[in-house]
């Protein structure tokens, strides 16, 4: 009898980017990885951004991804809780990922216990000190009048719209300083831990695999990504370790 008892994170697949050619090849990567693990994962956490872009119309979603979602739903229908963290770039999730594949959305950062260990889980963006402009365009972004807004365009408009965005997007993050983003995440992790014990902080978002001791008792946890690292994590009851596939 199989025991799945394992437990996956992972993030930052940004699917839909570059293209759709190089996408594609990555989705492929991202399903034969799936499937290496569906023996042994009790559950899956994609800590955000698995989209590059994501927008749920009343009757349309965008094209193409249809093998990492029928993956995804052939996940939960073995049985595997499947946790999706949406991210900046695919934040505006309204119901069908829930419905057809089985996810489980969090919209907000968890706290759950894993094998008797203490897990914060979150994407990471727009969290410590800093970035108010950024803050600033999320607080825009998700509310219930922008969303309205986009929903109201045609998909074909709206989908072009938010991909030039999304590339926009892309180039500025270039010329920002990951270091200083992965230290805006570690402050704000101590500052949860002088007042709560946890054992693990597990952020996407930086595209860096990180791994940092905070205290004798906690660590803070950066994923990576599937563009250039191809890197997650895998919990089994006693041992986190960093893999690549």
């Amino acid at each position: 009898m199989m025991s799945r008892n394992t437990v996956y994170f992972a993030s930052d697949f940004h699917l839909g980017s570059p293209n759709s050619n190089d996408s594609l090849k990555r989705e492929l990567k991202i399903c034969k990885w799936l499937d290496s693990i569906q023996d042994t994962a009790s559950d899956i956490y994609l800590v955000g951004d698995i989209f590059d872009f994501w927008f749920e119309y009343n009757n349309v979603i965008p094209k193409g991804f249809s093998r990492i979602q029928g993956k995804l739903a052939h996940l939960t229908d073995l049985g595997i809780k499947v946790h999706f963290f949406p991210g900046n770039h695919d934040l505006w999730t309204f119901g069908y990922l829930e419905k057809e594949l089985g996810v489980i959305i969090h919209h907000k950062p968890l706290i759950t216990k894993i094998h008797g260990k203490t897990f914060y889980i979150t994407h990471g963006d727009g969290l410590g000190k800093g970035g108010l402009w950024y803050k600033f365009l999320k607080s825009i972004f998700s509310s219930k009048l922008c969303q309205w807004l986009f929903s109201i365009l045609h998909p074909d408009i709206g989908v072009k719209l938010a991909k030039l965005w999304s590339q926009k997007s892309r180039k500025n993050n270039r010329n920002i300083d990951n270091t200083k983003l992965k230290e805006s995440l570690i402050a704000y992790s101590k500052k949860i831990l002088a007042n709560r014990d946890i054992n693990y902080f597990v952020f996407g978002h930086i595209h860096q695999p990180t791994e940092i001791k905070l205290s004798s008792t906690s660590k803070y946890i950066n994923l990576g990504d599937w563009i250039t690292h191809f890197s997650y994590v895998e919990f089994n009851q006693s041992n986190l370790l960093f893999k690549k596939f």
